[in-house]
């Protein structure tokens, strides 16, 4: 890796840094995710910096990092929880996988766009989990866009709904 390529890690760093610090502020959950994500989304969008190299073994200890602060919510009463919540989580997962399955198949044949690309995108997984599975069939970039759409776009509207729907009093929170 070389200087340029360390100088340009940095500027992503604190472009994520900043607007993640930034969208504490909103109170949207996940902000400093969101948040860093759309930082260093528009940085990099924005053609000024070439994409940032990160050095070798970074992205696979940000992931386990990411994965340990995900497995740590898991408890004792996790598993307790796990008895009464076994039969949505198979639902849930059953259909999103389905539906995504659908969802990335019609969306090839409408818009005739990489059928790969489609179905991973649409896939109910993460960014990074997707679009580590999209890099093995080259196609790790477009999953990732697809992915970050939907994030960001989940992250911002279902906390408005989940708040309308408390207000008018459908559901409490």
């Amino acid at each position: 890796m070389n200087f340029m390529s360390n100088i340009n890690l940095i500027y992503y760093l604190i472009a994520g840094a900043t607007f993640g610090a930034l969208a504490l502020k909103t109170g949207i959950p996940a902000a400093p995710l969101a948040g860093a994500l759309i930082g260093a989304s528009i940085l990099s969008i924005s053609g000024k910096i070439e994409p940032a190299t990160w050095p070798i073994g970074t992205r696979t200890l940000l992931e386990i990092g990411i994965g340990t602060v995900i497995g740590t919510s898991l408890t004792k009463n996790s598993l307790v929880e796990l008895q009464t919540l076994w039969k949505p989580a198979i639902l849930i997962t059953f259909t999103l996988v389905l539906t995504g399955l659908a969802i990335g198949l019609w969306t090839s044949r409408l818009l005739k766009v990489d059928i790969i690309t489609t179905i991973l995108g649409a896939a109910p997984g993460g960014i990074s989990g997707m679009s580590l599975v999209g890099s093995e069939y080259g196609v790790g970039p477009a999953v990732a866009t697809l992915h970050a759409v939907r994030l960001i776009t989940v992250l911002l509207i279902l906390p408005l709904i989940v708040k309308m729907l408390n207000l008018f009093g459908i559901i409490k929170s």
